[in-house]
């Protein structure tokens, strides 16, 4: 439940891994019983009209279905995000929601995670080609005088669109420039590219020598790739969430130990590196995934967020310190996606919605994404890894025609 009511009035769902019908029904009836609007979720709420998804959808037909299912709820303690959450995931991957819902019961146990969302700035980086690398060298260092009129150019496409910095960098004869903007609520990605686009067009008339080409987009944004621009620049929502847990805690959810779940992530650390992955983590694009398709993000953005770093290490007393740091969480709670009234309502279950909403909405995906790497490190410290998969990932599954 989000943060504007009381704990005291909670009542558990039905368990997560209960399929049947009256479970459903159930925990439909709590959750509006707390005030959740649930009518688009399951199935009753009229479909929006197709002219409603211009903008959004070309040769439309119809709507994917994915089933969404609810876990929690989970306490945080945040700068934005404060309280207990029911969180709306959808997914069709078998053991996921419970999975989650496991992991929230020991952050609970251990008073809950705390979580901050510490910077959002998105960036776009144009470049400009010249004919030799003169000519690109003398560009650049007029580009360092202009920031203000790129700011007015920038804030000139949007109400919330607001330029902070502008870097330079010259390869040859090409002029690569880095853009960082705040996005208000947004996630600002088609924001950022209007704005940039303008920057651009009120650049080129004043440049002391003309371009021979120019793109507003040059990729060296990291756009929808894991890459180390997220570690290095702007890109998104910085958040990160942590929690502390006793190893006797870990011993009654998972069967293992503290210096069972460390070890294991150490191995699985150096796995990872041999891979070349940029970033250390287990299976954040789990958690963002089924997050991301509940409240209308862009799920492209899940490639580049997944650049993510978990730490998993024994404390001097001999607990777990557990923390994830997500750089780069492309996340909004206006635009996009989130009007169509699935997303609405599951952003409503999280009291994202108003100013401060969207740092809070990546605060969530921090605790969320924390408890999944909880939850498969648990798992395979313990030995349960592929059990758990066998036998709750395969109940129930329909056949394909």
């Amino acid at each position: 439940m989000n943060d504007s009511r009381p704990s005291a009035g909670l009542r558990r769902l039905p368990a997560t891994t209960d399929a049947s019908s009256e479970a459903r029904d159930l925990r439909r009836e709590r959750l509006r019983e707390h005030g959740f609007q649930l009518d688009a979720i399951s199935g009753v709420a009229a479909p929006p009209d197709p002219a409603q998804l211009a903008g959004s959808i070309e040769g439309f037909i119809g709507f994917a279905q994915i089933p969404l299912g609810v876990a929690g709820p989970v306490r945080i303690d945040g700068q934005f995000a404060q309280g207990e959450f029911w969180v709306p995931l959808a997914t069709t991957e078998g053991t996921l929601v419970a999975s989650f819902q496991h992991a929230f019961n020991v952050i609970n146990r251990c008073g809950g995670a705390r979580a901050a969302c510490t910077r959002q700035l998105v960036g776009r980086a144009p470049c400009f080609t010249f004919k030799d690398v003169t000519s690109a060298t003398a560009v650049a260092a007029w580009l360092s005088s202009r920031l203000t009129i790129m700011q007015e150019a920038a804030a000139s496409t949007s109400r919330y669109a607001r330029l902070q910095s502008a870097k330079t960098s010259v390869v040859g004869n090409t002029v690569y420039m880095m853009l960082e903007y705040l996005t208000g609520e947004a996630a600002g990605q088609n924001m950022v590219t209007s704005a940039t686009q303008a920057v651009c067009h009120a650049l080129l008339p004043e440049m002391p020598i003309a371009p021979t080409s120019w793109l507003v987009e040059s990729v060296l944004s990291g756009d929808k790739r894991a890459s180390a621009q997220a570690f290095l620049g702007a890109r998104g929502r910085n958040a990160s969430a942590e929690v502390v847990i006793p190893s006797r805690t870990i011993g009654r959810y998972w069967r293992a130990d503290a210096a069972a779940m460390a070890r294991c992530w150490n191995q699985a650390t150096v796995g990872a590196a041999q891979t070349g992955a940029v970033g250390l983590q287990g299976n954040v694009a789990n958690a963002l995934a089924a997050l991301f398709i509940a409240c209308g993000q862009d799920v492209a953005c899940v490639s580049e967020a997944t650049t993510s770093i978990t730490r998993i290490e024994l404390t001097a007393d001999g607990d777990l310190y557990a923390a994830v740091t997500m750089p780069n969480l492309i996340v909004g709670t206006v635009g996009g996606g989130t009007f169509l009234p699935t997303a609405r309502e599951s952003l409503a279950m999280l009291g994202c919605r108003g100013p401060g909403s969207a740092a809070k909405l990546a605060e969530i995906c921090a605790v969320v994404s924390l408890a999944g790497e909880l939850a498969v490190v648990g798992a395979m410290a313990s030995g349960a890894f592929a059990d758990a998969h066998a036998s709750g990932g395969r109940k129930g599954r329909g056949t394909n025609d």
